[in-house]
């Protein structure tokens, strides 16, 4: 059996820390995987202007309430689920993740989880485990899955490139230049065929 393993933002719904940097007139939170490797790197970065601003899962969780999936994400996401099993694997949160599931009609999700204070602070983060989707990967194909993967940033690398077929999604000009063996993809249409022809 076979195991298509997505990335969420940037492939299924915009990319949650963009959006809230613009509803915050924050441009410095525009940061993502795309443009840092190191996610306990970035995370560390968007918690201390968090804390700047004092802002925190409250206000966040308000612009990911007007956020919605993608145009054609859900068609893309119903018709995938209906040829193959599918778990989204990402960097995101649980208390982000949620309401965008529930926009996606509740597929699987692998993700992390937010340490919140009392107050609504984000204090700090945990990850599920070291190299996530890597190693979720990995052990999916331990215990007899084969996996395609498909993903848009540094962090989805790895795991495209452990599978049996990975595919670039609405990726960087650069990441798709330093990976050309890679095919890249701008539409869901595309990466579904692509997907059909790899299962």
């Amino acid at each position: 059996m076979t195991i298509t393993c997505l990335d969420l933002e940037g492939v299924l719904v915009p990319e949650i820390w963009i959006a809230f940097a613009e509803a915050s007139g924050i441009p410095e939170l525009r940061r993502t995987t795309r443009d840092e490797p190191d996610y306990n790197k970035l995370m560390e970065y968007r918690l201390a202007i968090l804390r700047e601003h004092g802002l925190g899962l409250k206000e966040i969780q308000e612009t990911i309430a007007k956020i919605d999936p993608m145009p054609g994400a859900k068609e893309f996401l119903d018709e995938l689920r209906s040829i193959c099993q599918v778990i989204i694997l990402s960097d995101t949160f649980t208390q982000f993740a949620h309401p965008l599931m529930v926009k996606l009609g509740l597929p699987t999700i692998f993700c992390n989880t937010l340490e919140v204070g009392e107050d609504g602070s984000i204090t700090g983060f945990r990850m599920r485990c070291e190299k996530s989707k890597y190693a979720t990967v990995k052990a999916l194909q331990s215990v007899g899955f084969e996996t395609i993967a498909a993903g848009d940033s540094f962090n989805d690398l790895a795991m495209i490139q452990a599978s049996k077929a990975g595919f670039l999604f609405r990726s960087t000009e650069q990441i798709k230049k330093d990976h050309p063996e890679l095919p890249a993809f701008e539409t869901y249409p595309e990466l579904l065929a692509a997907i059909r022809a790899a299962l």
